[in-house]
């Protein structure tokens, strides 16, 4: 399993060095080699998002880009308008794997327990 660097982040932080120190122990490939599969993964994510791509990724979730119209906006401290300018966001959608993961490893031994009261 991955692990955060504790000696970076307080152990709650995992980096794109982390990623590959995982790679390179699990797979076998030299540390340059699995920096080189990692930037590649990671490069081709982005180049897919600038052009506006969706990316699907099974069992852990959907990258989007979204257009988000230019809108009027108000300033917090001053109650003055200001126009917000359009661009463009990233959404990012977990799975139902991974949200079962997630909430599952909330309750000790499983599923049990640990749930919101809804079935």
């Amino acid at each position: 399993m991955l692990r955060p660097s504790a000696r970076n982040h307080g152990g709650c932080t995992m980096t794109k060095a982390d990623i590959i120190e995982g790679v390179y122990e699990k797979v076998g490939f030299s540390k340059k080699e699995s920096a080189e599969i990692v930037e590649l993964v990671f490069d081709t994510v982005k180049e897919t998002l600038e052009r506006g791509d969706k990316i699907k990724i099974s069992g852990f979730g959907n990258f989007q880009v979204r257009h988000k119209n230019a809108r009027v906006g108000r300033n917090p401290q001053t109650g003055r308008e200001i126009e917000i300018s359009a661009r463009r966001v990233l959404t990012f959608r977990p799975s139902q794997v991974l949200k079962s993961a997630l909430n599952g490893s909330l309750a000790p031994g499983g599923s049990e327990g640990g749930s919101n009261g809804a079935t």
